[in-house]
């Protein structure tokens, strides 16, 4: 299995610490003690490995598909008033990713970064529907070749305290390369033009890099 790189510093701390508990309990707890602990430590190993996964997928390029930005279940599919950089009225669609989601996120088109900008802000529930604006998050407009601009919105939730988001202003993208990683349960908002033609519906488990969001 393939770690991500963004995991790499929090497993060897967990591994640091789980060993150096486990030899200190060795020493002065009871056996049975220590076995639930190395058990404990085995199974918090396991998880982290596996919320920082890289899975391998397939792809296939379309430059008129909008493919989703993240693994989850789609909260939200409704028209909004996008007052950070469009001023107008988008259709927003939002994937929540469960910590059982690979936490990856994707940029879904090719195109330029037209627009960056970093929120600091609350940690409510990311489903909550004043997440989108309240908590800490980034925003990220790509704009296609043929003009299309779409808007990402990387939202840290109560537990997510960690965006990390790799796009810059001015740097061309590809469909499918990385936007960046949210650590610990999130959500990723996209906002469409109005005359998109949504693929998806709500309650709908979707797939990064595999799951067409929309089509303009």
């Amino acid at each position: 299995m393939k770690i991500h790189k963004e995991g790499y510093s929090i497993l060897f701390v967990a591994l640091t610490l789980c060993v150096a508990f486990c030899i200190v309990a060795w020493l002065i707890l009871p056996l049975l003690v220590v076995s639930i602990l190395i058990v404990s430590s085995l199974l918090l190993l396991a998880f982290l490995t596996r919320f920082f996964r890289v899975p391998f997928r397939t792809t296939n390029p379309d430059s008129k598909s909008i493919y989703s930005p993240a693994d989850g279940t789609v909260v939200a599919i409704e028209e909004v008033d996008e007052n950070e950089y469009f001023n107008k009225k988008c259709i927003q669609v939002s994937v929540f990713m469960s910590v059982w989601n690979v936490h990856i996120n994707w940029f879904p088109i090719n195109g330029i970064v037209k627009y960056y900008k970093y929120h600091p802000g609350d940690y409510l529930v990311a489903w909550h529907p004043k997440s989108s604006t309240h908590n800490e998050r980034t925003s990220v407009v790509i704009e296609r070749p043929d003009g299309v601009q779409i808007m990402l919105r990387q939202i840290a939730g109560a537990v997510a305290r960690r965006i990390v988001c790799y796009a810059e202003e001015g740097k061309e993208v590809d469909q499918f390369s990385e936007l960046g990683f949210i650590k610990f349960g999130s959500r990723v908002d996209i906002f469409l033009p109005l005359d998109a033609d949504v693929k998806v519906s709500l309650g709908q488990k979707v797939k990064g890099n595999q799951t067409v969001i929309a089509q303009v």
